[in-house]
């Protein structure tokens, strides 16, 4: 049986995994290695890619940024979450503003001194980086449709230091690239709905409370067909082997979430339209082995 301290210890540690989201990060993680392996790299064997000691910094450093991003978001957005997410956020209290900020701090302070170990310009891109979720999270959020727009072109960063590092260049990966940018911005766009409360208190001034939740629902089924676009484009015009198969399923629902876009009314409602958006985004991340399911089997050696 764990003491009353030891106790007090797991919960600040259940809290600062909390806070800085480390499920999300690990799936961050292995989406790069796989995007790495499957798409950005398939030529090369995979134990060259699994063992490049270049890429696993990179993922390192990402890792704490996006660690580090997360602390400082949910340091400006400590009021708001109390409104929106009431029983997170008290998980979240359980470690100190101080601490939050001194580990936001050391994070990003070990991110460059790793991002130098591969070169100067990762130094400069992984800085540049960290300076823009800064000024995200500080100014830029609040601001309707360009916050929206910041946070998933930030979102997406992690797989675009990846794909500098390869240095691939193809329509195909465009292309992924483009399916995965409106789908971030349209779940961007349904937190809004969903955390409508929060913001008014905290005087955010989000699409939904300057133009109303209807227009709201137009914007966001509009990036919603336009994520159909490279969907179709995937499955009907590049070889992305038994991956189209994801891809049929994100049309079908992508289809059903414009229609319960517009039924919903509750918070619950949106809630359960953000979780569809984050399912879709979780499974392709899985959804990459099937490119080519004998591929890492052929390629180990």
């Amino acid at each position: 049986m764990l003491n009353r301290r030891n106790k007090l210890l797991l919960l600040k540690v259940l809290s600062l995994f909390s806070v800085v989201r480390g499920y999300n990060i690990l799936v961050i993680a292995l989406a790069q290695y796989l995007a790495s392996i499957y798409i950005l790299a398939p030529e090369l064997p995979v134990r060259k890619v699994v063992f490049d000691v270049n890429l696993f910094v990179i993922v390192i450093a990402s890792a704490m940024v996006i660690a580090g991003g997360y602390i400082i978001n949910n340091f400006y957005d400590a009021e708001k979450d109390l409104i929106n997410k009431p029983r997170k956020s008290m998980l979240d209290r359980l470690v100190s503003q101080r601490f939050k900020l001194t580990t936001y701090f050391v994070l990003n302070f070990l991110a460059v001194i790793a991002a130098s170990y591969v070169s100067f310009r990762a130094v400069f891109f992984f800085s540049s980086y960290i300076f823009g979720i800064w000024i995200y999270s500080h100014k830029l959020k609040k601001i309707p449709f360009l916050g929206n727009f910041i946070s998933a072109t930030l979102a997406i960063t992690p797989f675009f230091v990846v794909f500098i590092y390869y240095k691939n260049i193809q329509p195909v990966i465009f292309m992924h690239a483009v399916f995965l940018f409106l789908l971030i911005l349209a779940r961007e766009m349904i937190k809004d709905l969903e955390n409508i409360s929060g913001d008014l208190a905290q005087n955010y001034r989000t699409i939904p409370i300057i133009y109303g939740s209807r227009t709201s629902k137009i914007l966001i089924s509009l990036l919603i067909l336009l994520t159909i676009v490279p969907s179709l484009l995937l499955i009907f015009k590049f070889d992305v082997g038994h991956m189209n198969l994801y891809f049929m399923l994100c049309v079908i629902l992508l289809v059903l979430f414009i229609f319960l876009l517009f039924k919903a009314k509750a918070r619950k409602d949106y809630v359960w339209l953000h979780n569809i958006l984050k399912l879709i985004i979780v499974m392709g991340v899985f959804g990459i082995l099937l490119i080519d399911v004998d591929l890492v089997l052929n390629r180990i050696l």
